[in-house]
């Protein structure tokens, strides 16, 4: 059936196994595997999809981005993905203030070319930067500035979409366009009167109150929030609204969520454009997350926060509205924000709340399920109450955050779904029946769904039940489109993905924030999809392979579904679909840092590399690469031999196929003499008091200079330098090829050389990123039960961070120097760049910071195979910033990798933050 749809369509199906996995789930509970998954390059590929699944009896369901959490976008036919493909603006027409636009668009490109005419789109959901119009039109997104400019069913203006018989319709404010709604709609006027569109949150069901006659009979504004059920959207005409001139950030302290619910009326009575709501648990996590000293910005005092954003046409004239703000609210303490990074900063808290609150403060994984419920603003402060003593009573707890000013809260619990799926029914349940008491609404922006759709019934009279049947019936009458939504639900606990999940071991790393249990961690991914956003401008480095390629397989979500299907035991280890869906994995770990829920997949790449390749024949490259140490250990010995062999054109590139190395690399020259042969000839140094330099065998081998630059830089402050006086070994090169075995061996190693200075006091300092990340994080999650493998872990530092501790160092200032900074992304994601730009700020230099990886990535960018995507990610950050800098520019890359990659793809040679530092 597949290579008969192939034939009929342009754009592309997959029934592969790997794929149907990737599609099984988006960010909510659920897990349905799709027939196929097809990406359609315009409207007749959608029409022909649909003709083709109505002839064999298939299902339909839309998808943008796939973040939906009520499981509106998974279904058991075939998934359409618009967001690959059909997302074009064709039209952005700022005299009349519109946006026409295809599906897959995704919120923030539109943003920024409306930003350009000083317009933009209203509702913004917390994943805009990934988000697509399709599917904020599915579920009606709203996002903080709902209270100002609408829900998305406020701000469309016509709709095209195949109806789910095929026919095409142009949906505006006309009812005649769908037959029969005009009559469908007078016989049902009671109802839709009486019981929808009672607030502006009530989300759940179908928006009919757009139908009647006093709200302009519009048929395009009650399509939104269907939820892909009665049509599949081709294109959408939007409004734009105008940007404020200026606009002022408030955050405001109450002793709690609840009390600060309670003051809600006060401040909307201050004409707010947004006012969203975060509780101090959640705050707590992100100084966990981020850190204490970088993450949050100085909150005034209390345990629960509104932040309010107030505009104007003028600074003054925000200012003063943020003022009167804190006059009339009854607020413990106010803090008006003025400085745009700050409020950047506290935004983004919001904005990750939901990857944030993954875990509760205890530690356990928490779920959507329940995460989106509304009431009338004025019985908010009452129903938080209530919930909270329902949370108690339940055993069950999470974090609250959520959009206050217009009564919709989230909140992620730790539901027993997996082991107790009738606690997470009789939860959801008791929930339901508690909004409704406070007539509210089940969802508030996130839609129904799987989630919530069974408990429609709680909330509405089978009247207005009968009524959401015949709307659908008209659009869709033979349920071919995204069933078990909305209509003849499907249960809330049906096709849960947590359910039949059982603990797996891990054999390599010992996952020591999941339990020990490699299962729990390939499910921390909740499906939020901010690996598919490019954060890039924010300074995020997640995920280059998706920034690369725009597939879902290289997503870190994509892999993350995979590894699910395998914990399950739906796919072997060992399996073609595993191996590929890891294949363009960089082990860059910026998921690691950059993912809100801590997914980790460097980790769990090098974990299915060890299952399955251990005491089994390896690809070639794990044995030329892996074990790159060795070699260079025989090389150094005679290191001009080894580069006048590598320099004959034939025999390299003969060397390099056998080796599973990519022929249109250069190897790397190897020094005149290594850094150990070097100190060897030098002695130690004199003073007190001591510090250790790790010398990785990267340095050691191709640039020396680097550590002599460090050595002299700690010496002239007065240190005495050693290096080990061993050749021991990070065992990076093994953990990247899953060698975990052997892995374990060199950092035992480590360890007994390392061990007398540590118990001594003394502090570690590396050089290259890398194995200096390797000996703080890789180091105890691969020897947990050895207590010198945390003592050691604690003793690292980077060389910014050793010189950071030094009361009396201060950088030479370089006024007018102009550098190119590329972070390593282990120096980004483990351990943290912020002292070096501190230095470099303190240094009066102009910085452009790189923000992304290289794309070298170690042993990523040599393997056979990668080179064309190790310069597709190069061109998305390092490559451009270094075409656009000064001739006189310095490029300044810690890593090897990275001055390897800018050395071999522009010619440019980067120096080390400690040769940059001694002027070299």
């Amino acid at each position: 059936m597949s290579d008969a749809l192939r034939r009929k369509i342009a754009g592309e199906v997959d029934t592969s196994l790997r794929r149907r996995a990737e599609y099984s789930s988006d960010a909510s509970n659920y897990r349905v595997l799709p027939v196929a998954v097809v990406f359609p390059r315009g409207g007749e590929d959608v029409a022909r999809t649909l003709e083709f699944a109505r002839g064999n009896g298939l299902t339909v369901t839309a998808r943008g981005a796939g973040t939906s959490v009520a499981g509106n976008a998974v279904g058991p036919g075939i998934v359409v993905d618009f967001s690959r493909y059909m997302n074009g603006i064709g039209e952005l027409d700022p005299q009349r203030r519109l946006a026409r636009v295809q599906p897959g668009v995704v919120l923030a490109e539109l943003q920024r070319k409306a930003g350009v005419h000083g317009l933009r789109f209203g509702p913004d959901p917390s994943t805009q930067n990934r988000c697509t119009l399709g599917g904020m039109i599915g579920n009606n997104a709203c996002g903080p500035h709902a209270v100002a400019w609408g829900r998305t069913s406020d701000n469309v203006r016509e709709l095209r979409v195949l109806d789910g018989t095929g026919a095409e319709r142009t949906l505006a404010g006309d009812l005649s366009e769908i037959p029969g709604l005009p009559e469908f709609t007078r016989s049902s006027l009671a109802v839709i009167r009486t019981e929808l569109g009672r607030f502006d949150r009530q989300a759940s069901g179908y928006g009919l109150e757009h139908l009647l006659p006093e709200r302009g009979s519009a048929v395009a504004k009650s399509f939104v929030g269907t939820e892909g059920t009665c049509g599949l959207l081709l294109e959408a005409t939007v409004d734009l609204v105008p940007l404020p001139r200026a606009t002022v950030l408030t955050v405001l302290g109450y002793p709690d969520i609840a009390t600060a619910a309670d003051d809600v009326a006060a401040v909307m009575a201050c004409d707010p454009i947004a006012v969203e709501g975060i509780d101090a648990r959640l705050v707590d996590i992100v100084r966990v997350h981020r850190g204490a000293t970088s993450g949050v910005p100085q909150l005034p005092r209390g345990s629960g926060w509104l932040f309010v954003e107030s505009a104007g046409d003028t600074p003054a004239e925000a200012y003063a509205a943020a003022e009167k703000l804190c006059r009339s609210v009854d607020a413990l303490d106010s803090r008006i924000v003025t400085d745009p990074g700050v409020a950047a900063a506290l935004w983004r808290i919001r904005a990750e709340g939901a990857g944030l609150a993954g875990r509760t403060p205890a530690g356990h994984p928490a779920w959507p399920g329940w995460e989106d419920a509304a009431v009338p603003p004025e019985h908010l402060g009452a129903y938080l109450r209530d919930f909270a003593a329902l949370t108690k009573d339940h055993g069950v707890d999470g974090l609250l955050y959520g959009h206050v000013g217009d009564g919709c809260i989230h909140v992620r619990l730790d539901l027993p779904i997996a082991n107790a799926p009738q606690r997470f029914r009789n939860f959801i349940h008791d929930a339901a029946e508690l909004v409704v008491r406070y007539g509210g609404s089940l969802s508030g922006e996130h839609g129904d769904g799987r989630a919530r759709s069974e408990l429609l019934s709680l909330m509405y009279s089978q009247d207005a039940l009968d009524v959401f049947a015949g709307y659908k019936a008209l659009f869709d009458p033979d349920d071919a489109l995204n069933p078990g939504v909305l209509v003849a639900a499907r249960p809330i606990d049906a096709d849960l993905r947590l359910v039949g999940v059982r603990p797996v071991g891990g054999r390599g790393f010992a996952f020591p924030h999941d339990n020990a249990d490699i299962a729990t961690a390939v499910h921390r991914c909740v499906g939020i999809g901010k690996c598919r956003a490019d954060t890039r401008a924010s300074g995020g480095f997640m995920c280059p392979s998706y920034l690369a390629t725009a597939d879902e397989k290289d997503s870190t979500r994509g892999r993350a579904r995979v590894l699910q299907e395998v914990v399950r035991g739906a796919l072997p280890w060992s399996s073609d679909a595993v191996a590929e869906s890891l294949d363009l994995c960089l082990s860059c770990k910026a998921c690691r840092s950059d993912c809100p829920a801590g997914v980790d997949m460097a980790t769990y790449k090098s974990e299915v590399l060890h299952r399955r390749y251990r005491h089994r024949p390896r690809p070639i490259d794990h044995y030329a690469l892996g074990w790159l140490p060795r070699w260079l250990g025989v090389a150094g010995r005679m290191p001009r031999a080894a580069n006048a062999l590598a320099e004959i054109g034939w025999l390299r590139r003969i060397g390099l196929r056998v080796g599973g190395i990519d022929p249109r690399r250069d190897l790397p020259r190897l020094a005149d003499r290594s850094f150990r042969r070097i100190w060897q000839a030098r002695g130690e140094s004199a003073g007190a008091p001591e510090v250790l330099l790790w010398i990785d065998t990267f340095t050691d081998a191709f640039d020396p200079e680097v550590a002599q630059a460090a050595v002299q830089l700690m010496e002239s402050l007065g240190y005495r330098v050693r290096i080990p006086r061993r050749r021991v070994c990070c065992g990076l090169t093994w953990i990247s090829t899953g060698q975990l075995d052997g892995a374990r061996a060199r950092l035992r190693a480590t360890l007994a050389e390392l061990d007398e200075h540590v118990r001594g006091g003394g502090i570690i300092v590396g050089l290259e990123p890398s194995c200096t990340a390797v000996l703080r994080v890789d180091l105890p999650e691969l020897l947990p039960e050895d207590p010198r493998a945390t003592a050691t872990a604690a003793a690292v530092r980077t060389l910014a961070e050793f010189l950071a501790e030094q009361p009396n160092w201060r950088p030479p200032a370089r006024p007018g120097q102009s550098v190119v900074v590329q972070p390593h992304c282990h120096h980004h994601a483990v351990l943290g760049f912020d002292e070096d730009r501190r230095i470099l700020a303190s240094m009066r230099i102009n910085v452009t910071e790189v923000t992304g990886c290289c794309g070298l990535a170690g042993n990523f960018g040599m393997q056979s195979g990668h080179y064309d995507i190790s310069v597709a990610v190069a061109e998305n950050g390092l490559l451009p910033a270094l075409r656009n800098a000064d001739g006189d520019s310095i490029l300044i890359a810690d890593g090897f990798s990275c001055r390897t990659q800018a050395m071999q793809l522009s010619g440019r040679r980067g120096l080390h933050l400690a040769q940059f530092l001694l002027g070299e």
